[in-house]
């Protein structure tokens, strides 16, 4: 049954409700070990920095899922001193995904606020709406509680098509079956979140901003900023009369 509330809040999942680079560390430092390599902060830091150089191409649509999941990993073994012949990066790739998606780590009081949300703000539907791979992102929700709060959950690989293209929110809106006006897209990603939003004419909020914001929110057209979750609850209560 519709309503005449804008009810509906399209959630990105990492650094917005889950901890992604608590869970990212646990789970590499488990995978590199396992494959007979030596991990340190500094191998770390690097796969960081691969990782999302590569994330940006794929939504620039210039490399594929598996090439993205196969040249990490090349390149974490190669800096690691490993013997590329001998470590199938992709089977790595398959066992960092698998470990990630039973260490879910929420970012502190992002359990509290959804709680909060579905308690407070009258007919309000929680989805995510995220990049990435769906054993990783339904296993680190359901292994943190999350899932208990979550209307639907709209992940890019079960869509074959990735935010910020408008083609992955038209599959979004097929889903929820309720007017584009009453949903609202949250997140920290510029690239992805903001423009996605953007590219899909619904209004958005740019959760925990930084940098140029002013010149970002004219760029993205971005609806609303929120530095923490208190302000986005209020953000949220406010948009959803």
């Amino acid at each position: 049954m519709q309503t005449d509330f804008h009810n509906n809040f399209l959630f990105d999942l990492d650094q917005t409700l889950l901890d992604f680079h608590a869970s990212e560390r646990k789970a590499l430092k488990i995978v590199v070990i396992r494959n007979g390599l030596e991990f340190s902060e500094d191998i770390y830091t690097r796969f960081k920095a691969c990782n999302k150089s590569l994330w940006l191409e794929l939504e620039k649509e210039a490399i594929s899922r598996k090439e993205l999941f196969i040249l990490r990993f090349t390149d974490l073994i190669k800096v690691c001193g490993g013997d590329i012949s001998k470590i199938d990066p992709l089977k790595m790739n398959e066992d960092f995904i698998y470990t990630m998606s039973i260490n879910g780590v929420l970012l502190d009081g992002a359990l509290e606020f959804v709680q909060r949300v579905k308690s407070k703000i009258p007919a309000s539907r929680i989805y995510i709406a995220s990049n990435g791979a769906t054993i990783n992102a339904k296993g680190r929700i359901a292994s943190t509680g999350l899932d208990k709060y979550i209307d639907d959950i709209f992940i890019s690989e079960d869509f074959g098509i990735n935010k910020p293209d408008a083609g992955f929110f038209d599959i979004c809106f097929d889903h929820i079956r309720e007017p584009e006006e009453r949903c609202i897209m949250i997140g920290d990603s510029l690239s992805s979140d903001m423009l996605g939003a953007k590219n899909a004419k619904i209004d958005s909020v740019w959760f925990m901003p930084e940098g140029d914001i002013e010149n970002a929110v004219r760029e993205y057209d971005i609806n609303y900023t929120a530095s923490s979750f208190d302000e986005l609850f209020d953000v949220l209560k406010k948009w959803a009369k």
